[in-house]
């Protein structure tokens, strides 16, 4: 008895209001119930309301009657006592209001910012640690015959170089064409012309392919003062699907340390799409889906797919 005084909460009181929720939950499914099941079958019309209108009204009453008597004891269960030490565990009660008090959202922020500054600090320790300065204590006693050479950046490999993997690669493909522009110094753009199916304007850093813009084979391929265009879209959705997985192969294809192979590889890429209009899918069988012939080519093995066939 001594600890229900101290904890300020009638137990018995406590337990009978569980038992009540449970009697309204019961009554509180028997009206749903009788709406489920509507009017029993009975021989007239009449007598199926009549019937129907009695439990229904049954029901309710049963769950007005289990209502008040749970707010009966709702009123003899009582509540904590004030003085009872709960310290911070007490607001674990409380339910504040998400406008006024964002406490969730700010801490989750926070979380997600500690993270992303741990994962930033790590990346910058380890280029740290990679370009030591040449006074630090651990190059000291190091003689400068055995230290790293540096290795040449490939965003500033010579413009003959380039020209010359470029002319390799046309080599290759006697069915492709590509022509080399240097309209801004040393950058570097590509008209590709394959077959009569496509042209494909690739515009490059070096030897990094930057993006890629594919049009028709009739389409025009230059702007109003005679430049490429390299920005504007193609006119038709097939050769505009080429693009965007023409953009995704540059995503797949990476290898920094040897920048011509990746250009042969995309060159080769590109180049499965001499039958764009005359291939069938590999999975569906069709030439064409929705209008359009298959305009996905796998990476590894170029075969030909529908957009939709591929996943």
């Amino acid at each position: 008895m001594a600890d229900v005084m101290n904890v300020g909460v009638n137990l018995e009181a406590f337990s009978q209001a569980i038992n009540a929720i449970q009697a309204l939950r019961s009554s509180v499914t028997k009206v749903f119930d009788s709406l489920k099941d509507g009017m029993k079958n009975k021989e007239t019309l009449e007598g199926r309301e009549k019937v129907f209108i009695t439990e229904f009204q049954d029901n309710l009453q049963s769950v007005n009657r289990d209502l008040n008597e749970l707010e009966r004891l709702s009123t003899l269960v009582g509540r904590p006592s004030e003085s009872h030490p709960l310290h911070n565990s007490g607001l674990l009660s409380l339910d504040p209001v998400q406008d006024k008090t964002p406490l969730y959202s700010q801490l989750l922020q926070a979380y997600k910012w500690s993270n992303k500054l741990q994962y930033h600090a790590g990346l910058a320790s380890s280029l740290l640690n990679q370009q030591s300065l040449k006074r630090s204590a651990n190059q000291m006693g190091t003689s400068a015959k055995r230290r790293p050479k540096v290795q040449p950046s490939t965003l500033a490999l010579p413009t003959q170089y380039v020209d010359d993997v470029i002319s390799r690669i046309g080599r290759m493909f006697p069915d492709m064409s590509i022509e080399l522009f240097r309209p801004n110094g040393t950058s570097a753009v590509l008209l590709v012309t394959l077959g009569k199916v496509l042209k494909a304007i690739v515009v490059m850093r070096s030897l990094f392919i930057d993006r890629t813009i594919v049009r028709g084979y009739h389409e025009n391929v230059y702007s109003e003062d005679g430049k490429l265009d390299i920005w504007s879209k193609s006119n038709y959705q097939a050769f505009q699907k080429v693009t965007d997985h023409a953009t995704t192969a540059l995503l797949h294809y990476q290898l920094p340390q040897m920048p011509d192979v990746v250009v042969r590889s995309f060159m080769t890429w590109l180049r499965s799409y001499i039958k764009l209009f005359q291939t069938p899918c590999q999975r569906c069988g069709k030439y064409l889906q929705e209008g359009l012939p298959p305009t996905w080519r796998d990476f590894r093995t170029l075969e030909a797919f529908h957009d939709t066939c591929r996943q």
